[in-house]
């Protein structure tokens, strides 16, 4: 299975009053390169997250994203400032005795004063926290991958259809090659025949140079290499690791078979063959810059 190497899938995962959500986002790149942006009370989970997406995405610039949120009811709980309801009341008692007022000091009363009862933000479980990461890592990355696979299936689809094309460029290549010397030699010697009667030459030094004419012409080695090279990459549609860098690699020796073929093309018909060709094989090559 062939994937792409840009995707984007999200994750969510909730237990209790805790909802932590994650966004995986790539785009092409050479190498892995992992990004994790986490809340400032997640950032102890910063390494184990990027590893959990490192063994599941090899290539690619992926950017990670994580949020948590928690229940309305859980974000703020009220905190009784001891030591300031106890100086408050202490403050009245003080006051009664001093002034001579009659009467009590109320719970309501001291409650009611500032700062005595306070909301302060709820402090998040570090264990819940961490595993409600890793799930929706885990469904990120499922999602992420998701993508992936379709965005390369449809690359396949379009690599099978310029590799037969190429392959059929191949085919007018190999059978026009071998009338090249031929006609070659026909003109020459309908040339020769011409200057018969005013130039003496030696047969055996004409047939000296369509030979090497001929072997010049040859372009049988790279037809053969570049034959080669398509059934190694039409094998990889199968690998189950990621292919994109050897896919690479095997373009670019097709494309050092076909100018080695173009520099030894003195046929108009070949050249225009060799041209359609190249310019298949860019296509494909731009296409192996989004595999993994």
């Amino acid at each position: 299975m062939m994937y792409s190497m840009t995707g984007y899938g999200k994750g969510e995962a909730s237990r209790d009053s805790l909802t932590v959500n994650v966004e995986i986002k790539a785009v092409n790149h050479r190498y892995a390169d992992i990004t994790v942006k986490l809340p400032r009370s997640c950032m102890a989970y910063e390494n184990e997250t990027r590893k959990q997406v490192s063994q599941v995405l090899k290539r690619g610039k992926i950017d990670v994203f994580v949020n948590y949120d928690l229940d309305a009811a859980s974000q703020t709980v009220p905190v009784l400032n001891q030591q300031l309801a106890e100086a408050y009341h202490q403050l009245f008692l003080t006051m009664q005795r001093d002034m001579g007022i009659a009467g009590t000091v109320s719970l309501e009363y001291i409650a009611s004063q500032r700062d005595v009862v306070q909301l302060r933000e709820t402090e998040v479980d570090e264990s819940l926290l961490g595993e409600c990461l890793q799930q929706a890592v885990v469904v990120a990355l499922e999602n992420h991958l998701a993508m992936r696979r379709a965005e390369g299936e449809e690359t396949r689809k379009d690599m099978v259809e310029r590799l037969a094309v190429a392959e059929a460029l191949l085919v007018q290549l190999e059978g026009r090659a071998p009338q090249v010397p031929a006609e070659w030699q026909e003109r020459l010697s309908e040339r020769l025949a011409r200057l018969q009667k005013n130039l003496e030459w030696d047969p055996q030094r004409v047939a000296q140079e369509i030979a090497v004419y001929a072997d010049r012409c040859d372009i049988s080695e790279e037809i053969v290499r570049f034959r080669s090279h398509l059934v190694q990459f039409r094998a990889l549609f199968n690998d189950a690791e990621p292919v994109g860098r050897r896919m690479d690699f095997i373009v670019q020796e097709m494309n050092r078979e076909v100018n080695t073929m173009g520099s030894k093309s003195n046929d108009i018909e070949l050249t225009q063959c060799v041209v359609a060709l190249k310019a298949e094989l860019e296509k494909i090559r731009e296409q192996v810059q989004n595999v993994e």
